[in-house]
C-alpha cells in the first residue's frame, strides 16, 4: 500500500498544472507527498483555473479571504484572487489522504501598469515587482523627470504602497558659474566765491558766500591766502586808494570710477543645497539684559543654490546669490562703539535652463542727481557781478548691476589634470633670490605658466 500511494504522489505531480499569465493558461506544479515545490501565483481580482489528471474528492482553503475556490468537474478547480497575501489549497482524496497541499499567492495586476509604463516611458529599463498587496520599482531611468512620472503612474494603482528603489543615471552634478559685475561712476562740481571791501580803519564793508575769509584772512593783512585743505581756491587781495578788496574763488570738478568683479563658481549634486562665501563676518554689539554680546554679520561674496536635473539637460536652479561690503561712510555708536553699516546687493530667484546656457538673474540702473545753489538776498541776483555772491554745489552718482548665472553638467576628473593657482608660482632659490632680486623662483611645475608675470593671465583652469 505504501508503494502504490507513493507512485500515486508521484503520477499526479506530473499531471497537475496551473495558470501563468492568464486565464486558461496552466502552471506547472510538481507534487510530492504533502507539499507542491512551486506557489501558484494568483493575480486579484482574476481566476485561473488548474487541472489535474487524478481526480480528487475534496479540497479547502485556508483563508477564504485571500482566494476563493470552487471545483468545475472532479479533475478542475476554479482559484479566485481577491486579497493580496498567501494561503494554502488542500486537496483530498476518496479516501480522505493527503494529495497535496498547494500554496497560492495573490498578488496586484501589474501586467496592464508594466503596459502604461512601457507607452508613456519607452526605451527606459524599470522593473515592476510586487511585494505584499504593493509595487516595488528598481531599474535606472535617464532623469528625475521620468522617474516622477513612474512614481505617479504607480500610484494610480497602488496608493501609498508604492517602493521607490530607482537612480537616475546619467550626469547628476552641476557646476554653477555667477558674475557679479557692478560699475559706479560719481561727477561733483563746486563754485563758491567770497568776497570783502573795506575803505578804513573805522568803516568797512564785508560781503561772502562761504567762509574763505575767516582766520588769517582779514583785510589788514597784505596778503590773503586760502585756507588749509581747501582745493581748487584762488585768493586774491588788492587796493585801490584807500579802498582795500578781498577775493576769494574755489571752483572744483571731481570724478571717480569704480569696478567691481566677483566670480565665484560651486558645485552641487543635483536635489542638494550648496553654499560659498568668500568674505569674513563683522562684529555688531548688541545690548541686552546681561550686558552687550556681539553678533556677527556676514559679508563678501556669498552663493547659495539648489540645483535639479529636471531631464536631460535641463537644470532647476534655486539661487540667492549676494555681494556685501563694510560701508565706512554711515555709522552708529552704540554703548560708546562705532558700528558701520554694510552695504549689501542681494537676489533671490528660481530659473530654469540648459547646461551652458546664461541668464541675467539681476539688474539694477541707478541715477542719483543733486544741486544746491546759496547766495546773499538780492545780492546774489545781479547779473555777472552777483556771481561773487554765490555759490554752487552740483554732484551725480550713476551705478550699473548685473549678475550672469551660467550652469553647467560636470563629471569628477583626476586631480593631476587641475591647475591651482599655486602651481604658477615656485619659492626661488637664495641664489635667485640674494644675487638676482627674484622674488619667484623659474620654471616649476607649471613650465610656462610659472614665469608669467602677475601682469599677464591669471586665475584657476577649469578644463
Amino acid at each position: 500500500m505504501r508503494v502504490r500511494k507513493w507512485m500515486v504522489a508521484g503520477a499526479f505531480g506530473l499531471a497537475f498544472c496551473a495558470l501563468g499569465a492568464g486565464p486558461g493558461a496552466a502552471q506547472s506544479l510538481r507534487v510530492m507527498e504533502g507539499a507542491a515545490t512551486a506557489p501558484l501565483n494568483v493575480p486579484m481580482n482574476r481566476a485561473v483555473v488548474v487541472e489535474s489528471d487524478v481526480p480528487f474528492a475534496e479540497l479547502s482553503i485556508a483563508n477564504p479571504g485571500i482566494a476563493d475556490i470552487s471545483t468545475l468537474s472532479d479533475r478542475s478547480i476554479y482559484v479566485l484572487g481577491k486579497a493580496p497575501g498567501r494561503t494554502t489549497l488542500t486537496l483530498l482524496g476518496g479516501d480522505g489522504s493527503l494529495i497535496a497541499n498547494v500554496e497560492v499567492q495573490v498578488a496586484p495586476d501589474v501586467a496592464e501598469f508594466k503596459e502604461r509604463l512601457r507607452q508613456i516611458l519607452p526605451g527606459e529599463t524599470i522593473e515592476v515587482r510586487t511585494a505584499n498587496d504593493g509595487i516595488v520599482l528598481s531599474g535606472t531611468v535617464s532623469s528625475t523627470a521620468k522617474l516622477d512620472r513612474a512614481l505617479d503612474l504607480a500610484e494610480r494603482y497602488a496608493p501609498e504602497r508604492v517602493s521607490n528603489l530607482m537612480s537616475v543615471g546619467g550626469t547628476q552634478q552641476v557646476m554653477l558659474k555667477v558674475r557679479f559685475a557692478e560699475m559706479q561712476r560719481s561727477v561733483a562740481k563746486d563754485i563758491s566765491s567770497s568776497l570783502a571791501i573795506s575803505g578804513g580803519n573805522s568803516v568797512g564793508i564785508n560781503a561772502e558766500t562761504g567762509t574763505w575769509l575767516s582766520g588769517d584772512n582779514g583785510l589788514s593783512n597784505s596778503t590773503i591766502a586760502a585756507r588749509n585743505g581747501v582745493q581748487g581756491a584762488m585768493a586774491l587781495g588788492f587796493t585801490a586808494g584807500s579802498l582795500q578788496f578781498g577775493v576769494l574763488l574755489e571752483a572744483l570738478e571731481s570724478k571717480g570710477v569704480v569696478r567691481t568683479l566677483a566670480e565665484p563658481n560651486l558645485t552641487a549634486l543635483s536635489g542638494q543645497e550648496a553654499k560659498f562665501l568668500a568674505g569674513g563676518e563683522y562684529p555688531i554689539p548688541v545690548a541686552d539684559n546681561d550686558g552687550i554680546t556681539i553678533e556677527y554679520k556676514p559679508f563678501g561674496v556669498e552663493l547659495n543654490f539648489t540645483p535639479v536635473v529636471v531631464d536631460g539637460d535641463i537644470i532647476n536652479l534655486t539661487i540667492n546669490a549676494a555681494v556685501s561690503s563694510i560701508d565706512s561712510s554711515i555709522s552708529i555708536q552704540t554703548e560708546g562703539i562705532n558700528v558701520n553699516a554694510i552695504q549689501r546687493r542681494e537676489t533671490s530667484t528660481t530659473v530654469e535652463m540648459r547646461d551652458g546656457e546664461s541668464f541675467a538673474i539681476a539688474g539694477l540702473l541707478q541715477d542719483d542727481f543733486q544741486d544746491m545753489t546759496s547766495q546773499v538776498p538780492w545780492l546774489g541776483d545781479i547779473p555777472v557781478l552777483g556771481a561773487l555772491f554765490r555759490s554752487a554745489d552740483f554732484q551725480r552718482d550713476q551705478s550699473e548691476l548685473v549678475i550672469i548665472v551660467t550652469p553647467h553638467l560636470v563629471t569628477p576628473t583626476r586631480g593631476r589634470a587641475l591647475a591651482l593657482p599655486t602651481d604658477r608660482v615656485r619659492i626661488p632659490t637664495e641664489k635667485e633670490l640674494f644675487l638676482f632680486g627674484k622674488v619667484e623662483g623659474g620654471s616649476g611645475p607649471a613650465g610656462e605658466v610659472a614665469r608669467q608675470d602677475f601682469n599677464g593671465s591669471y586665475g584657476y583652469v577649469m578644463e
